[in-house]
């Protein structure tokens, strides 16, 4: 069997990238996750874990050796300088945890999901976008639900991605994800559909 192709998947937070791309995995899709993989490279073990503690001081590690994100993630918020070291450390290093993953991959296509496609220098990474899109508002109102951190730490993040209009320029394929999960769901069974018949990403 030829290798697959690969579909970048992406959408700002609480857009419901998450959701789709479980369903992508619900139909017998392979799917690399770039949240996975960043975690992946700051275990206790890893490289980039002794380099932060180094750089942001020990304080950044919890007791049990783990990084305590919550930490880091205000003190990048805070400082962009900070924030552009930690992305020019980490980045390299996902994009390869990344592609030993999707290596690995026996289905008819694969799927890389990352929040950063764009930002990260992932997309060269795929033959295909899907932008996962809603309103701002509504992405909002998720993120507040589901991570329980302030308004303005979701507007941080938000500022931090790619613009809204910068990802539909680059995207092949958009799912507004602005109604309920049973309509996200038979979207991504069209698309999926589609996908199959798709030879490198291409009609």
């Amino acid at each position: 069997m030829s290798a697959p192709w690969i579909l970048g998947l992406t959408g700002g937070i609480g857009s419901g990238k998450s959701a789709v791309a479980q369903h992508f995995m619900d139909l017998g899709i392979h799917v690399a996750d770039a949240d996975q993989a960043a975690r992946w490279v700051v275990e206790p073990g890893q490289p980039a874990l002794a380099q932060i503690a180094a750089h942001f001081g020990p304080e950044l590690l919890q007791a049990d050796g783990q990084l305590d994100r919550a930490a880091l993630r205000q003190q990048i918020f805070q400082d962009p300088a900070e924030r552009q070291w930690l992305e020019a450390l980490l980045h390299p290093l996902i994009n390869q945890a990344l592609v030993r993953d999707l290596a690995g991959a026996q289905s008819s296509y694969a799927i890389l999901v990352s929040p950063l496609l764009i930002e990260a220098g992932q997309r060269r990474l795929t033959q295909r976008l899907l932008v996962v899109d809603a309103p701002e508002q509504l992405q909002l109102q998720r993120a507040l639900l589901r991570d329980q951190v302030s308004e303005q730490q979701i507007r941080a993040i938000l500022k931090t991605q790619a613009s809204r209009e910068e990802r539909l320029r680059h995207a092949d394929d958009v799912l507004t994800n602005d109604r309920d999960l049973h309509w996200l769901q038979a979207e991504v069974e069209r698309l999926h559909l589609f996908y199959l018949t798709l030879r490198g990403g291409q009609p």
